[in-house]
């Protein structure tokens, strides 16, 4: 039975362990380049020890961009400082993913922190579009602005961003490449059929609505080595009745399984302002349980974990292949450390050497010069 610290490959890929730190907006990027702050944000946490860092969600066009401080992998120019971050990441033992993404009609906002509301005029404001021409609105929701129903060549033009993404991805030197459809961002919007109810070739019944999925799917794989891993992120239900459910993500993680995508990464929710959450540790969970179990293809498990474990436990229990977490690599971005020495398995895991000698010698004690 594999545990936290066991080796993970996917393809021609093998992970040192299967932590891995899920994609954290930064908001810290002009014109969607990367920054200082990325190299420290991610290779930090190459260097605490996890398997794998994932890039946040990257947009594939200046219009998938969520707020003008998202990163971008739209253009050639963004390759060198992502490549300089992949590298020093490889140096520290940790593989990267880029995950590559447009926000749909959640495009054009500004910063969470200045309050999640639509871009003002003298903000530099963007045409979002989206599969409907409906916004993202509700009693508590600032985002206000209407996207524009998509064409027939809007849909055919942000496939091919996808494609021209993903090829960026490994020009950089990614390990991987996620492909973002969960929350609702634009991909996730054609899934549901709350918010994709088109009478076209993409939209309407399940089989319509997931071709947008597919086909971005095929154009990321056309242009990646075979050896290199596609992981997509999925919102695996919808909370409110009627929408996307647990179900259908199943039948479509067997459908992009053949399609050559090795692993989902199982989150849920956030397409519709009024759907109505669960809360609690290891909350989505289940989901990657059901999808690696009922699809037959490896998940990941996000969502508030937390304590070490409970992420081995993820993993000796046959939940899901990778533990995903986010907020606790905030709290500490040596967790995968300090989890292997609460684990009892500190020979998993070796430290930078300029670190490890003193951390296992104990050559400083608090206060040494």
């Amino acid at each position: 039975m594999a545990d936290l610290f066991d080796p993970l490959t996917l393809r021609g890929l093998t992970l040192r362990n299967r932590i891995g730190i899920s994609p954290m907006c930064q908001y810290a990027s002009e014109d969607g380049f990367a920054e200082n702050w990325h190299l420290v944000h991610l290779g930090s946490r190459a260097v605490g020890g996890a398997g794998l860092v994932i890039a946040e969600a990257s947009g594939v066009e200046a219009r998938g961009r969520i707020t003008p401080g998202c990163l971008g992998i739209w253009k050639d120019e963004h390759i060198p400082m992502l490549a300089a971050i992949t590298e020093f990441c490889r140096e520290q033992g940790a593989a990267t993913g880029m995950q590559i993404a447009h926000a749909g009609r959640k495009a054009n906002v500004n910063e969470p922190w200045l309050g999640d509301r639509t871009l003002l005029d003298d903000e530099g404001p963007w045409e979002a579009i989206a599969p409907m021409a409906e916004a993202f609105d509700g009693p508590d929701c600032a985002i206000t602005h209407t996207p524009r129903a998509m064409t027939e060549d809007d849909i055919i033009e942000v496939i091919e961003a996808f494609g021209q993404a993903a090829r960026r991805s490994v020009e950089a030197g990614f390990d991987l490449v996620e492909i973002h459809g969960a929350h609702g961002y634009l991909i996730n919007e054609f899934l549901s059929p709350f918010t994709n109810r088109r009478d076209d070739a993409w939209g309407g019944d399940f089989n319509s609505r997931i071709r947008f999925c597919v086909e971005i799917v095929r154009a990321c794989r056309k242009v990646m080595p075979d050896a290199m891993p596609l992981l997509i992120r999925l919102s695996c239900v919808e909370w409110k009745e009627g929408g996307w459910t647990l179900e259908d993500t199943v039948a479509l993680a067997r459908l992009l399984k053949a399609e050559g995508v090795d692993m989902i990464d199982c989150s849920s929710g956030f397409n519709v302002p009024d759907e109505t959450y669960p809360s609690g540790p290891l909350w989505q969970v289940p989901f990657a349980q059901r999808v690696r179990h009922e699809a037959g293809i490896d998940s990941a498990a996000v969502g508030a974990i937390m304590r070490p474990d409970e992420a081995n436990a993820i993993i000796t229990n046959g939940e899901a292949d990778l533990a995903l977490i986010a907020t606790a690599s905030l709290h500490d971005a040596y967790w995968p450390w300090h989890a292997a020495m609460a684990l009892g398995r500190e020979e998993a895991l070796q430290m930078p050497v300029s670190y490890d000698y003193v951390l296992r010698g104990g050559y400083y004690d608090e206060g040494d010069a």
